[in-house]
């Protein structure tokens, strides 16, 4: 299989893609096509002579039609994480990595990150067509069923057997009703004591499945090289293969059975795992079909490590915020901090409306009150010119907003300062200072202006996997 590494932003001319692909001008438009559906690539009509820059930001990706000569195109990919697609390995990393060409360490790293952030997610989608005739993601599929394996071990059914003076529970009642017993002194000895012990049956049709299954994909994930990426050590556990336990209706009238039989949740899962797999002739080399691993928001997994690592309190009550705020007699206990921002009124109605502003992240540290942002971009800012690839005046206006609609709570509470901030990912190993933002409109109302900080993204990903807080100081706001 071919493994290329693609950055997630970045535009790639079509010559360009099929000199990484290896394959003819219609092979490649059969394998963008097929990203395009899930949202994995986009069209891109580019001028290189308006647009001289390998990096897109959105307001320059025109999406276009798969029914348009799509030789009039490049492509941009919107995606991070692995694609396996018609025997290509796609390794697709964040924008803000520019200087590593194969990014292992940092990718290894962040497919941790998203399997925090998306595990649940994954799990649905890769069961969903044991009832429905869905797409099928074969790698979700087989990370399941290996991370499942090394957390629960092989599937197993048990069977009790009755023994003679075993080592299992003692069964008084078959041992009273069904031996002789010999009396001494009034008192019954018996001779004969039952025991009941459960063992698992290593020939069981189920076990041996998984285990062939198990022993498959994992070979399969090291000939596509992504073992090793996924932290996952092989599994070798049988020398059978798949023809020996029947044609595919029969494999699958077996699992049937099987899971009318079963009550426990994790055997049940297994098995609706083993039935898809089984269901849709899963082969990661197959040409027709495509897999992935990772997401196309990739900004929501930054704010999301955001606001873990610098401890978000959002959703805390002031009855929460005790120890970090000086709380007023009148102040309400149970009202959350976002329940403190205004929404808007419509007179019409005699109502408020139900959405109002929402920040990220507030922070409170010392008496201090931190309004945080999480942006996932990549700026291009060089003192004498326009500014590129920047949050736009939306993101601008808001977070001047934010600390608009908490000011009356910041005055009534004596916080010493007030911080607002952009919050960057950075490949670089220590915190970069970009700056501020600022509108002489908002400081005419006494707001701060906006700092812009790129966080060390290898560092903000370790303390979101050991579940750390980052010091609110080390920003150096």
């Amino acid at each position: 299989m071919i493994s290329v590494f693609l950055r997630e932003q970045k535009c790639y001319a079509r010559k360009e893609l099929m000199d990484l692909f290896e394959c003819s001008e219609n092979q490649l438009d059969l394998i963008v096509r097929k990203l395009k559906e899930f949202g994995i690539v986009k069209f891109v009509r580019l001028s290189r002579a308006q647009f001289n820059m390998s990096e897109l930001v959105d307001e320059t990706i025109e999406v276009g039609a798969l029914e348009i000569d799509s030789r009039e195109y490049d492509y941009v990919f919107t995606f991070v994480g692995i694609v396996v697609v018609a025997g290509r390995i796609l390794k697709c990393y964040p924008k803000y990595l520019f200087n590593v060409e194969k990014p292992i360490i940092e990718l290894r790293e962040i497919c941790k990150v998203i399997e925090k952030y998306n595990s649940k997610e994954q799990s649905i989608n890769m069961l969903n067509d044991y009832t429905e005739n869905r797409s099928f993601n074969l790698l979700a599929v087989i990370l399941f069923l290996m991370q499942d394996y090394f957390d629960n071990g092989i599937y197993n059914n048990s069977k009790d057997i009755i023994e003679v003076y075993g080592s299992g529970e003692i069964l008084w009642d078959k041992t009273i009703n069904e031996t002789f017993s010999m009396l001494s002194n009034n008192r019954p000895y018996y001779v004969e004591i039952q025991t009941k012990k459960r063992v698992n049956n290593d020939f069981d049709y189920f076990k041996r499945l998984h285990e062939c299954i198990l022993t498959k994909v994992s070979k399969e994930l090291r000939e596509a090289d992504l073992l090793s990426l996924f932290e996952l050590t092989a599994i070798e556990l049988t020398d059978e293969s798949l023809y020996e336990f029947g044609n595919k209706e029969y494999i699958l009238y077996r699992l049937e059975n099987e899971l009318n039989l079963q009550f426990n949740t994790r055997k049940q899962l297994v098995l609706k795992t083993l039935y898809s797999y089984i269901k849709h002739d899963g082969r990661l080399a197959c040409i027709d079909e495509i897999s992935f691993f990772g997401t196309n928001s990739f900004n929501l997994v930054w704010e999301c490590v955001c606001k873990e690592i610098l401890n978000n309190q959002l959703d805390m009550t002031l009855g929460q915020l005790k120890s970090y705020v000086r709380l007023n007699q009148d102040d309400n206990l149970q009202t959350k901090l976002i329940d403190l921002i205004e929404k808007p009124f419509w007179s019409t109605t005699n109502k408020k409306a139900n959405d109002t502003l929402i920040p990220d992240l507030i922070t409170i540290f010392e008496n201090r009150f931190y309004i945080f942002d999480a942006k996932y971009y990549t700026p291009k800012l060089k003192y004498g010119e326009i500014p590129k690839g920047q949050p736009g005046i939306e993101s601008v206006t808001k977070q001047y907003l934010y600390q608009l609609a908490y000011k009356k709570f910041i005055d009534a509470h004596d916080f010493e300062d007030v911080k607002n901030c952009f919050l960057l990912p950075t490949e670089e190993k220590v915190l970069k200072d970009l700056g501020e933002v600022s509108m002489e409109m908002f400081e005419e109302l006494v707001l701060q202006n906006i700092k812009v900080r790129c966080i060390p993204a290898s560092i903000a990903y370790e303390c979101y996997l050991s579940c750390k807080k980052i010091d609110v100081r080390s920003l150096k706001l």
